[in-house]
C-alpha cells in the first residue's frame, strides 16, 4: 500500500486500490465494505472494499480475515500481507477522507453529517469496483445508523445485487472483515506516517485520537494556536475540539446587523434609471412590400 501521495493530501479524499483479479471479472464476486477511524478527533477517516469469488470465501477465511479492533497491529499487518500474496483472486481498494475535508463537510451550509458522508462513500467505493469490471453479487456491510433504513437505501441504488447491511458485519462475514483490516492498516499508516503542512507540531503523544481519551486532550490544548486554531490533522468539528476553541481561542465579532435597515439604502438605488425607447418606425418600403415580421416558423 503507496501511501507517498499523502505528502500533498489535507484537503480532499484520496483513492488506493488493487489491481482487479482475473477471476473476477468472470466468476460472481462477494463484497464487503467497513470503515475505520469514525470516532476520533485527530486524522483520517478510511474507508475499506474488499471483493472475491464466492468460492473463494472459505480462502479468505484461512487468511484470518475478522474484525480488525480484535486484533494486534502486527496480527493485521501480516493477514494485510496475506491479502496482497493472495492477489489472484482477492482485491481491495480503499479511500482515506482527510480531517479537514470531513469537517468543512459537516459545517457547511447544507446539513452534511458524518452518516451522509459514510454512506456516500461506501456507495461511491462499491460503484468504483463495478466500474473496474468486478462481477458482484453479494454485499456485505458494516451498518452506519439503522441497518435496515440503510440497506434499503443500498438495494434501490443497486437493485440487482443481493446487499446484507449488518451491526459487526466485519465479525460476521471474512469479506467483511478483509475490508476492515485494509481500512485500519491504511488509516494506521496515515496517523504514524502524517505529515503536517504547517511547522512546529508532533503526533507522538496524541494517544489513541479519541475525544475521550485524556492524552489525546493534552495534545489538543497543547497545539491549538489562538487566531489559527488546530492544524488540519485535526477534525475541528468535533465538540472536543470546538470546547478548546472556545476556551482558549480569541473571539472574532462581526458587525452585521447593527445598522439602521430603514435608512440603508436599497441596492437598485445604485442604478440610473432608464426610460424605456421610443419605438423606431419602420421604413415605408416594408409596408409598401406587404413585409410583416415572422413570429412562427
Amino acid at each position: 500500500m503507496d501511501l507517498s501521495q499523502l505528502k500533498d493530501f489535507t484537503q480532499t479524499c484520496l483513492n488506493f486500490e488493487t489491481s482487479v483479479p482475473t477471476c473476477s471479472l468472470s466468476e460472481e464476486c462477494c463484497v464487503g465494505i467497513d470503515e475505520a477511524g469514525r470516532g476520533p478527533v485527530l486524522g483520517p477517516m478510511v474507508y475499506g472494499i474488499s471483493y472475491c469469488p464466492i468460492s473463494k470465501i472459505p480462502d479468505v477465511e484461512a487468511l484470518g480475515a475478522a474484525d480488525s479492533k480484535q486484533l494486534k497491529e502486527e496480527d493485521r499487518n501480516d493477514i494485510l500481507e496475506r491479502i496482497h500474496g493472495n492477489s489472484d483472486y482477492i482485491g481491495y481498494c480503499v479511500r482515506v477522507l482527510s480531517p479537514n475535508y470531513l469537517s468543512t463537510s459537516m459545517l457547511g451550509r447544507q446539513n452534511y453529517n458524518l452518516n451522509a458522508i459514510s454512506h456516500d462513500t461506501a456507495i461511491s467505493l462499491l460503484s468504483r469496483i463495478i466500474e473496474m469490471g468486478v462481477k458482484v453479487k453479494d454485499v456485505y456491510v458494516d451498518t452506519v445508523g439503522p441497518a435496515d433504513k440503510y440497506q434499503a437505501k443500498l438495494s434501490a441504488l443497486f437493485p440487482d445485487l443481493n446487499i446484507t447491511v449488518a451491526s459487526k458485519a466485519d465479525d460476521k462475514y471474512p469479506i467483511c472483515g478483509a475490508a476492515s483490516i485494509c481500512a485500519k492498516v491504511c488509516r494506521d499508516r496515515c496517523m504514524s506516517e502524517w505529515e503536517f503542512p504547517e511547522t512546529g507540531f508532533d503526533i507522538s503523544d496524541s494517544g489513541s485520537g479519541y475525544p475521550s481519551d485524556p492524552t489525546t486532550k493534552r495534545w489538543l490544548q497543547a497545539n491549538v494556536d489562538k487566531v489559527f486554531g488546530f492544524p488540519q490533522f485535526v477534525r475541528f468539528s468535533w465538540s472536543t475540539a470546538e470546547v478548546i476553541m472556545h476556551k482558549n481561542c480569541v473571539r472574532v465579532s462581526w458587525d452585521d446587523g447593527d445598522e439602521d435597515e430603514e435608512n440603508t439604502p436599497k441596492i437598485n438605488a445604485f442604478f440610473k434609471k432608464v426610460k424605456p425607447r421610443a419605438e423606431i418606425p419602420r421604413h415605408r418600403f416594408y409596408h409598401e412590400q406587404g413585409l410583416t415580421s415572422l413570429t412562427e416558423i
